[in-house]
């Protein structure tokens, strides 16, 4: 169990309990490198200069500055932020419940978890979990984290809460800026039909599980031949991408084809010849003898009105 990246209360009016909240996301089981000095093979380690002087700075000369002007910075102690502490700084106050369908995903930042810390406050905070739990709605807290006072939504998840941390208005860009520029096309309906289509056919449950990260694979694979000396095997390079469609209404169509073939058709099998069916090959020299093709030649010639007649009672007869 990692220790707490925060540690306060959990505050529903005067309903208050002690929490823990930890990170419900990482991203350090990804394969990393450390920078090395390829001379020596010893690790690197980076070192802070002063960019004027070019000296290095010990860590105890380092400090925090804000920028009034050009190279020039209002010093700001450790201390003095501390002082600034704000009642979010040790609780997770709810301010309001919201529906959760309201929330726009670009406002979305970092999962936690919300846990209880103690036996004590499990009965409150079981109230606070159950009272939202099928409402469809999510409470916002203030909480502060590194020194940053943070709006948190809280909802309920298995048996403790999942707090997704929210951005500010101010930090989430406007869509406009980006969209203007896409001209508004009128869509042929039996085009958007067959996208409709191709849809439809791809539609699935959505499970993390599937997901393969192919280039962690690889990564780790050339890892291991490299470690145990064996030959690295180049991957497959990437097929070319079509950046231009000539004819979308054809894409489309192909696209449908090719979807209706992959669910519908069986696994091939070798074709029956309909009884009756002659070979319909020509004779190759060399695989048989002057008179099988002769005698071939004239089983297929059109046949005299005077054989047809004689046939004809053998056929009725066979009936």
């Amino acid at each position: 169990m990692p220790r707490p990246y925060w540690k306060g209360f959990l505050k529903l009016s005067l309903v208050t309990c002690p929490v823990d909240i930890f990170p419900a996301a990482s991203s350090t089981e990804r394969i990393s490198f450390r920078q090395i000095n390829k001379k020596t093979g010893n690790r690197l380690r980076q070192q802070l200069v002063d960019e004027v002087t070019r000296q290095p700075v010990e860590s105890a000369d380092k400090g925090r500055g804000y920028e009034v002007d050009k190279d020039q910075y209002l010093l700001i102690e450790d201390d003095e932020l501390d002082d600034l502490e704000i009642e979010s700084s040790k609780s997770i106050d709810i301010d309001a419940f919201v529906p959760a369908a309201q929330i726009d995903k670009r406002y979305y930042d970092n999962p936690y978890y919300v846990v209880p810390n103690d036996s004590v406050g499990q009965e409150a905070f079981a109230v606070i979990r159950e009272a939202m739990r099928g409402k469809g709605m999510v409470a916002l807290a203030r909480i502060v984290l590194s020194k940053r006072e943070r709006v948190m939504a809280l909802e309920p998840f298995s048996k403790g809460l999942l707090g997704t941390t929210l951005r500010y208005a101010y930090e989430v860009r406007k869509a406009e800026d980006y969209f203007s520029d896409i001209a508004d096309v009128k869509i042929d309906t039996e085009m958007r039909q067959l996208a409709e289509h191709i849809l439809k056919k791809k539609e699935a449950d959505f499970d993390p599980i599937e997901f393969r990260d192919h280039y962690e694979e690889a990564l780790s694979e050339f890892i291991r031949q490299k470690q145990s000396k064996e030959p690295v095997l180049k991957g497959k390079s990437a097929e070319p991408v079509a950046t231009n469609v000539i004819n979308l209404m054809d894409a489309l169509r192909r696209s449908v084809g090719s979807s209706k073939a992959a669910a519908e058709t069986p696994a091939k099998k070798g074709k029956k010849r309909p009884v009756g069916q002659g070979e319909m090959l020509l004779p190759i020299a060399g695989k048989g003898t002057a008179k099988e093709a002769k005698a071939a030649k004239a089983e297929k010639a059109p046949k005299s009105a005077t054989q047809a007649k004689s046939a004809q009672p053998k056929r009725a007869a066979r009936r």
